[in-house]
């Protein structure tokens, strides 16, 4: 299964199924040139990369307008699957490694993405507002925090309150105390059946309460 796991939990437009499709070509291709992600996972990419990092789209809905920022996208990930499915919300990708941010760039491009923008940079040097941060295990929540908290708005228009979407694995009751956040998990087993996602989460740390 393929582009059919993705629709076994996502409603899919013919544009958006399309791009969603000429995503394993796209990262095959640049997988052989540049390690963007893990080459055991090649054959995982829909359910460990793509659909993983949709997990995001079901704990918030981001309204047409919004802005968020991808700290850390290494491959793109979750800010191209996320770019792919809100067609309406605009994506700042980031990464201190240049060469994978050209692939991301240029995977973007291919795929026709105009709400895409990878810039090589450090998360902490962006200068902008955003509604929402979003990442996959970049590092401790709580100095992650601190390099984007000032970059949140306070107010948003979203299906939930601005601020930062992390995908998160293993057991994050000592990371979400130690980081004296307030912070609510939301399980991807409650979304998905497959095994990969029993230990998986994502979090949502909403700007205006911290």
């Amino acid at each position: 299964m393929k582009i059919e796991l993705i629709e076994k939990y996502f409603v899919l437009n013919d544009k958006k199924r399309l791009r969603f499709i000429e995503l394993e070509s796209l990262y095959l291709y640049w997988n052989e040139r540049i390690n963007v992600i893990s080459r055991k996972d090649t054959d995982q990419l829909y359910e460990r990369h793509v659909l993983h990092s949709l997990g995001i789209a079901k704990v918030a809905q981001f309204a047409a307008g919004s802005t968020v920022l991808d700290i850390g996208t290494g491959g793109g990930f979750p800010g191209i699957p996320l770019a792919v499915l809100f067609p309406d919300t605009e994506f700042v990708l980031t990464d201190s490694i240049g060469k994978k941010i050209k692939v991301v760039q240029s995977i973007a491009d291919d795929l026709d993405l105009k709400n895409v923008r990878a810039e090589h940079i450090r998360s902490e040097q962006v200068n902008e507002g955003f509604d929402f941060a979003v990442s996959r295990a970049v590092t401790d929540l709580r100095k992650q925090w601190t390099w984007i908290r000032t970059k949140i708005r306070k107010k948003g228009k979203s299906s939930i309150p601005n601020g930062f979407l992390g995908l998160k694995g293993g057991d994050l009751a000592e990371e979400i105390k130690n980081s004296g956040l307030k912070v609510k998990p939301h399980a991807l087993s409650e979304y998905y059946e497959e095994e990969f996602f029993d230990t998986k989460a994502v979090i949502h740390v909403p700007r205006k309460f911290n």
